[in-house]
């Protein structure tokens, strides 16, 4: 039964595209320059590792996650974070090979340090330790992925790498931090925490179902089972920072959230996308037409949700930020992106800052329902995956 689900999963034809900042090698072109338009990318190590089924995007490095559950990073490695038991860049995908004996479910890349989960919920960290963030109880970066013991009587579900910061959510619904907490993102204390570099338990979910947790600069979010968002840690637009979780809009069902540097994209249930923050470098959205969402309410203090202007009421199924720029992928196939656009991580062939959503070309373009897209952004770059699953049964009986 296994053996023909991996199978399955193998069938599926993908073409995968980068753009953007690509000096350190993050966009697997094998060449050391951004890229100001969509590249096709030829990647041999897919047709024997399976499809790729996430990526995850850090600083300069990525992170693929195959169908098997193996893992291969390229990009930026100069404090290990990409685990090859060195701190040098790698243009091509290399596999972690410290990790082939385990099967991979989840992975995480923070600006210089990167997380990876075991199908056993046994969790690995590798890189930049310099505040503490891969949870190993020291300061001391590592090249290769070393099992964080604080949770071997634990089965941890998913990591979420932020700038300096690292979460975990427990199967139990429980979330750590640790790492730097200068700004509350580890959500530890109602007092300042420098840093820790030991999990510690992130107060006042302890009640609450998780069911994803999501980091990036100083900024942490969780979603609850029921759609509920709680954001802590530094905070959106000019708003105070918050040492603890709040809960961002009582009336708000949220599928998704996306944190960038200075702004985040959140995922309704309705297939909308609304925006924390975002008046920064050329402006991720128009402030002056961004129009506030009608439901707030008291417990959404902390900083107002605005509609994204321009996409029109155009449902959406994806969404990914990265630094100071979005993207998304609407429910017609489309990938549209905005914001920060200084080295061609929009994809739209220049280096131009954009406030409203514009659509990117993918080449070749083709059009099949049976597609899936997906896009996901690193802090200046920006990948997109099509993948077309072919079923052997079908073809035969047609």
């Amino acid at each position: 039964m296994e053996e023909a689900k991996r199978d399955e999963e193998e069938s599926k034809q993908q073409q995968i595209w980068s753009w953007g900042a690509g000096t350190e090698g993050q966009l697997g072109t094998g060449k050391l320059e951004d890229e100001y338009l969509p590249q096709l990318l030829h990647l041999p190590f897919l047709s024997s590792a399976g499809s790729i089924s996430t990526l995850a995007c850090g600083g300069a490095h990525a992170i693929a996650l195959t169908s098997v559950g193996t893992v291969f990073t390229w990009g930026r490695g100069t404090t290990g974070q990409l685990g090859h038991g060195e701190m040098l860049n790698s243009l091509h995908p290399k596999p972690v090979s410290s990790l082939q004996s385990y099967v991979i479910t989840h992975v995480s890349a923070g600006w210089s340090h990167s997380g990876f989960v075991s199908d056993i919920g046994l969790l690995f960290t590798c890189g930049d330790d310099s505040f503490g963030q891969l949870g190993l109880g020291d300061y001391r970066s590592q090249s290769t992925p070393v099992q964080v013991d604080y949770f071997a009587n634990n089965f941890v579900n998913q990591i979420a790498c932020g700038m300096r910061h690292s979460l975990v959510l427990l199967k139990g619904n429980q979330v750590y931090g640790f790492g730097s907490g200068k700004r509350g993102q580890l959500g530890i204390s109602r007092d300042k925490i420098k840093s820790v570099n030991l999990p510690q338990v992130t107060c006042g979910l302890e009640d609450v179902q998780i069911v994803s947790i999501s980091a990036n600069g100083d900024h942490s979010a969780a979603i609850s089972a029921d759609g509920h968002l709680y954001t802590w840690g530094r905070g959106f637009a000019g708003a105070a920072d918050a040492n603890l979780p709040q809960l961002s809009l009582s009336s708000l069902r949220c599928t998704k959230a996306a944190l960038g540097w200075n702004h985040g994209l959140l995922l309704t249930g309705d297939e909308e996308v609304l925006m924390l923050g975002g008046n920064y470098h050329g402006g991720l959205c128009d402030l002056e037409k961004m129009s506030a969402v009608k439901h707030r309410s008291a417990d959404s203090s902390r900083a107002t949700l605005n509609e994204v202007i321009g996409l029109d009421g155009v449902k959406v199924v994806k969404i990914a930020a990265g630094a100071e720029h979005s993207a998304l992928v609407t429910v017609a196939g489309a990938i549209k992106t905005w914001g920060w656009g200084e080295h061609g991580q929009l994809g739209l062939g220049n280096t131009n800052d954009q406030t409203i959503p514009q659509t990117v070309s993918l080449s070749p373009d083709i059009q099949n329902k049976e597609a899936s897209l997906n896009v996901y952004c690193g802090s200046g770059f920006t990948f997109a995956i099509r993948s077309l699953s072919v079923n052997p049964d079908n073809i035969s009986r047609n």
